[in-house]
């Protein structure tokens, strides 16, 4: 396993990290326990989840499965999604009252003392920017925190966040978690270049598509019962254009060439990109557990990148 430091600090991450958001929802607590062992032996240090998250559970059975190894890993969370109490909307947002209350609940629920990494969910208009940064500056200087992180901001937002913290001594953002994949790469247009130029890692979720590009699903078939296409009914579709299967076709082709799956380049190719730390991956069993970290091994040569490239702006 590759670690990096998550853009310009002196925290260090596995390339590949589990995405917890099965957790609570497609597994229980005793399965949960199984993937975050075999997660911690195959070298995996970052461990993504949410307050949202099945239901508040995501986080708890991952507290209670690290257990005493809870120093050897990467905690990231987030809070801001919301509404976490039924339809209250003061349980959401980027609010100094709801961040306060949202970290302390975290914190139990996780059964730890600090959070290594606490992300901004999505933008909250309502809020300030401003307010959001103080009450995580604070959070910081409390020991509750130990770096800060946004998930969903567009490029203007994450610009105006490093000029207000710049700006007033505070505590910035290090990282940017945001849909990165073969098939979505609109964060190349704005968000990317102001991660480059203020040193702000890129965490890629959703690298395989929401499950498009691992090969389960297939041109003319109805996508497989139980899978997050099917479930999502007309946005699965959408995923599953015409278009769309042109471009898989394309991919596996390169792949197969190069003795790689599409796992391997859907991962491969997030990973050359220096801007990428880490690539968020979920997992329900080791099975799942050992093809994600394998598949975070290959890193592309420039020219296997501009090939990509072309292959994805239909030029070749």
């Amino acid at each position: 396993m590759e670690y990096r430091p998550l853009g310009k600090s002196g925290l260090r991450v596995s390339a590949v990290g589990l995405g917890c958001n099965n957790f609570g929802m497609k597994i229980d607590k005793d399965a949960t326990a199984v993937v975050v062992n075999k997660a911690i032996d195959s070298g995996i240090t970052l461990f993504d989840t949410a307050d949202v998250y099945g239901g508040t559970k995501s986080e708890e059975f991952l507290g209670a499965a690290l257990g005493d190894r809870r120093k050897r890993v990467v905690i990231a969370t987030k809070f801001g999604f919301g509404p976490i109490v039924g339809d209250d909307a003061a349980t959401k947002g980027g609010s100094r009252r709801w961040i306060m209350r949202a970290c302390e609940d975290s914190l139990r629920r996780l059964g730890t003392d600090y959070i290594d990494l606490y992300q901004y969910h999505t933008p909250d208009a309502n809020t300030p920017m401003d307010e959001t940064l103080r009450a995580l500056d604070d959070l910081v200087h409390q020991g509750k925190v130990r770096y800060i992180g946004s998930s969903n901001l567009a490029g203007w937002q994450v610009a105006d966040a490093e000029w207000i913290a710049r700006a007033h001594n505070l505590t910035r953002f290090v990282s940017a978690q945001n849909q990165y994949n073969l098939l979505d790469r609109s964060v190349e247009k704005e968000l990317a270049p102001a991660c480059r130029k203020y040193g702000i890692g890129i965490l890629p979720y959703f690298p395989l598509a929401s499950g498009f590009l691992s090969g389960k699903y297939r041109r003319g078939s109805p996508p497989p019962e139980g899978t997050r296409l099917a479930l999502w009914g007309r946005r699965g579709e959408a995923i599953m254009s015409e278009g769309n299967f042109g471009i898989l076709e394309k991919l596996e082709g390169f792949a197969q060439a190069r003795g790689k799956t599409m796992l391997d380049l859907a991962f491969g190719w997030l990973l050359s990109h220096d801007y990428v730390p880490s690539v968020i991956a979920g997992a329900t069993t080791p099975e799942q557990i050992e093809a994600n970290v394998a598949a975070g091994e290959w890193r592309l040569a420039e020219d296997e990148m501009t090939q990509v490239d072309a292959l994805l702006e239909g030029e070749e």
